[in-house]
Parts: structure tokens; sequence; C-alpha cells
């Protein structure tokens, strides 16, 4: 929830042109406030409108357009290299919040709010190209075996959660927020929101349907909270489960599986799933950009490093492989 006293007027109409016009979804516009917020706690610090060396406990909901107009290319730097230097932040990160602070500028430049951008000619940083963790074919199974041991009295859910982010690459937001009614259960396929508040169809093989259709025979019927009775997946209170539930139950998983959790995650079984199906189902790469959600291409071919193995398997392969003179 944003508390707009705390901000300044120029960052709350930055915020609601974000929400109404360009259509951002909730979590996009916290972020925005979040990134934004902070950034001009530091810059009322840096540019002596405070001299709270805490400056998170910086008050700037009185911040004017004249703070906004001394702001220039170099302050911005030196906010990125605060983050870098105090924060240890990672270059995805400060390229992130780069991102938001680039767009802010814009909008203010456009509305005629301030006539110079000072982030016009700021430059990303340079960001290496890293590979996907994600779990083998074998560990899959593992986590797969895990999730349905008898012993846990949640196993129907737990193992229909878990199939679902390893055949289908679902995010969690995603997953947490499927309803029964989004579920087509003669064509096996169901409808999920995923980022920017985008509907897209996700189908569904045997195994997912199997899950989803013996948990639904198990899952709680009554006393169920009336908001939530529509929800696929149930907490033990009887709501609609968390994102931190589904954390704590892939967690487990992943610790009784001997896999390491600082390195795997919720978000690593969707690194799994395309990986997976890239690696083993030959899919293309257009198809599973759209199962995956991804805006841009580039995002997916990430997915594509398995190539490189598959190349050099099929050099090796060659009956001439081990002809020499």
């Amino acid at each position: 929830m944003i508390n707009q006293k705390e901000n300044p007027d120029f960052l709350n109409s930055f915020l609601q042109y974000s929400a109404v016009m360009l259509n951002k979804s909730k979590n996009s516009v916290r972020e925005y406030n979040y990134d934004l917020s902070n950034f001009f706690k530091f810059m009322s610090n840096h540019l002596g409108y405070s001299s709270n060396e805490n400056v998170k406990e910086i008050d700037i909901h009185a911040l004017d357009l004249d703070f906004l107009k001394k702001i220039t290319l170099d302050d911005i730097q030196s906010y990125l290299f605060y983050l870098r230097e105090n924060f240890n932040s990672k270059p995805t990160t400060v390229a992130r919040k780069l991102s938001t602070i680039r767009i802010f500028f814009a909008y203010m430049t456009d509305k005629n709010f301030i006539e110079i951008n000072p982030a016009q000619n700021l430059k990303n940083p340079k960001i290496g190209k890293r590979q996907p963790k994600y779990l083998t074919l074998e560990e899959s199974q593992k986590l797969l075996h895990i999730a349905s041991d008898d012993e846990n009295r949640n196993n129907k859910r737990d193992y229909a959660i878990t199939t679902l982010f390893l055949n289908c690459g679902i995010r969690l937001s995603e997953l947490v927020g499927i309803n029964i009614k989004d579920i087509q259960f003669d064509e096996y396929k169901m409808t999920v929101i995923g980022k920017g508040d985008k509907e897209r169809t996700i189908y569904l093989n045997k195994a997912c349907m199997k899950a989803i259709k013996e948990y639904l025979e198990v899952r709680p019927k009554e006393k169920i909270k009336e908001i939530d009775k529509d929800a696929l997946f149930l907490s033990e209170r009887l709501e609609r489960i968390s994102r931190r539930t589904v954390q704590y139950i892939i967690e487990k998983e992943l610790k009784q599986a001997g896999l390491d959790t600082t390195k795997y995650s919720v978000h690593k079984l969707r690194h799994t799933a395309a990986t997976l199906m890239y690696q083993y189902g030959n899919v293309d790469i257009r198809a599973l950009q759209e199962l995956l959600g991804h805006a841009s291409i580039s995002t997916t071919e990430i997915y594509t490093h398995v190539a490189n193995n598959q190349v050099r398997n099929a050099v090796e392969s060659n009956p001439l492989a081990n002809e020499t003179n």
C-alpha cells in the first residue's frame, strides 16, 4: 500500500499516470514508488535539502519542482555509485532502478514540469549474460517424488503446485492467483494473469490435469473464506495460499532433495521448466516465449544456452570424430 502523504506531489502525479494512463500493474507502481522515494531521499541529502545522515528517515513530502530542476546527470551517477558502494547492488538491480528514474524524468519533461531531462544521456551499466540456474531432469523428478510423499498431509496440494511449476513454467504470482473457474478441464488449458495484468493461456499436459484433479478431490469444501472460495490452492487457514507459503513449500522440498536453497528457488523452477522443454521437447523459441509470457524474445533466448551442448554432442557423435592421422 502506497502512502501518498509521504510523497511529494510530483511523485504522486507520476504514479497516478503510470497506473491509469500506462496501465501499469499494482506491483509495478509500488516498485516505482519504492525506487523513486529512495532516490529522492538520497538526492535530498546529496543536494543539501536535508542534513539527516540516515537516508531512509528523510522526509521528502515537501519537495517541489525547484528541487527536481537542480538534479543533474552527475547527481544521478552519484546515486548509482551510492547503491553500489553502500548496498553492493548488482548491475541488474542498478539497471532496473535506472530504468525507473529514466521513465520518471521522461514523464516530467513530456508534461513540461521541467525543461531538461537529466537522465536522457545516462547509459546502462554493463550486464554480463548469466546462464539461468535450473534443475536437471533427475533432480526435477526427485522433487516431484518428495512433494507426493504420503507423510505430508498436504501432499496432493503440494504435488499439484510443484507439477505446475515444473511443467508450465508459470510465475509465483500467476500460480497463487489461479481460480478454479480459470481451468477448462475439457480442453486441458487454463488462463493466468501475468505481468502487467496481461492474461494468457496455459496449456496443461496429462500430468498437470491429473495432479489438479486429485488435489480437487481432497481440497476443503467448507468454511473457506468467502473471498477465496474460488481459489484453486488453499492454505491450512482455508484462504487463498500466499506467495510466502508457496515459497516455503518449495524451499522445504529443495532441502529434502539435498539441493542448495541459496541457488535454487521457486523462480528457478520456472527456469527449469523452460530449459527442459527446450532441451528435450525441441520447442520453438517463439512458442516458448508465448508460453512463458515474455514481452521480448531476448528474454526467452537465455534458455537457448542448452543448444551449445547439443551442438557439441552432435559434433562428437560424428562417426569421423575418432579418425586421426
